[in-house]
C-alpha cells in the first residue's frame, strides 16, 4: 500500500514545499526541522494502524481503562540523511527500540553506482512492527537492501517505509523486490528519475542540505 500524505492539503505539503525551495534550503536547521515534522506526522498516522490494548491506569480520583500500544515498534533509519526523520518519529514513539543502517551509493567512473552496506545495528525484530525512514526514495536500492538484510535477522510482523519524497520507480522496486505487504508513506511523489538516479524535481541531496557537503565516495 502507498499513502501520499500530500494528496489532501495539509501542513505536510507546506513542509515539503519548503524542503524543495532553494530559497529556504540554505537554512539547515529549518530543513532538518521540516524532515523531523514529516516524521512526526507519519508516526502519528502509523500509530492508528498498530495493535492496541487496554490498561488500567490509576488517577488521583480512581482508575481509568486507557487504550495503549500493545507493543513498541522498531524504528530504523539509513545514515546519515535519515536522522532528522528518525528523530521526529522517536519524538512520538518515544519508547521504541532503534536500528541504524550504514548504506550508501558507491559511484563508479562510468557514472553507475552500487549500494554498499557497512553495518547494521539492530534489535530483535521477530514478529515486531518495523518502521524504516529515509528522506528520498529514488531507485529504491538502499531501502530494498535494508529490508532484505533486516529480514535475515528475523521476520517482522509488518514493515512501514517513511520518506519525504518518493519516485514511482523506487516505489515499484520495493513492491517488486520486497512484497506488496509493505506500507510506503510519502510526503509527496515525483514521477521522474534521471539516468544517475536522482529524483526530478525532487529537492537535491537531503544529507548535504541537512548536515553539509561531503567528499563523494
Amino acid at each position: 500500500m502507498v499513502i501520499n500524505l500530500s494528496e489532501q492539503h495539509s501542513l505536510v505539503s507546506n513542509w515539503v514545499a519548503e524542503l524543495r525551495n532553494t530559497e529556504v534550503q540554505g537554512d539547515r536547521m529549518r530543513f532538518r526541522r521540516n524532515l523531523e515534522r514529516i516524521g512526526e506526522v507519519a508516526a502519528y498516522e502509523i500509530s492508528k494502524q498498530l495493535p492496541w490494548t487496554t490498561q488500567e491506569v490509576p488517577t488521583p480520583l480512581g482508575t481509568h481503562e486507557s487504550k495503549v500500544l500493545e507493543s513498541q515498534p522498531v524504528l530504523a533509519t539509513i545514515l546519515r540523511a535519515g536522522l532528522p526523520m528518525h528523530n521526529g518519529m522517536l519524538n512520538y514513539f518515544d519508547k521504541a527500540d532503534n536500528a541504524f543502517i550504514s548504506a550508501y551509493r558507491k559511484h563508479h567512473h562510468d557514472g553507475s553506482f552500487e549500494i554498499r552496506m557497512e553495518y547494521m545495528s539492530c534489535p530483535v525484530i521477530e514478529n515486531r512492527v518495523v518502521i524504516i525512514s529515509d528522506p528520498m526514495l529514488a531507485t529504491g536500492a538502499s531501502i530494498v537492501k535494508t529490508i532484505q538484510h533486516m529480514k535475515e535477522e528475523g521476520n517482522p510482523a509488518s514493515i512501514h517505509v517513511v520518506v519525504a519524497i518518493a519516485c514511482t520507480v523506487g516505489i515499484e522496486s520495493i513492491i517488486r523486490d520486497c512484497g506488496e505487504d509493505i506500507t510506503i508513506w510519502c510526503g509527496d511523489i515525483d514521477e521522474e528519475l534521471t539516468a544517475k538516479g536522482y529524483i526530478v524535481p525532487g529537492l537535491g541531496d537531503a544529507g548535504d542540505l541537512a548536515f553539509g557537503s561531503k567528499i563523494q565516495s
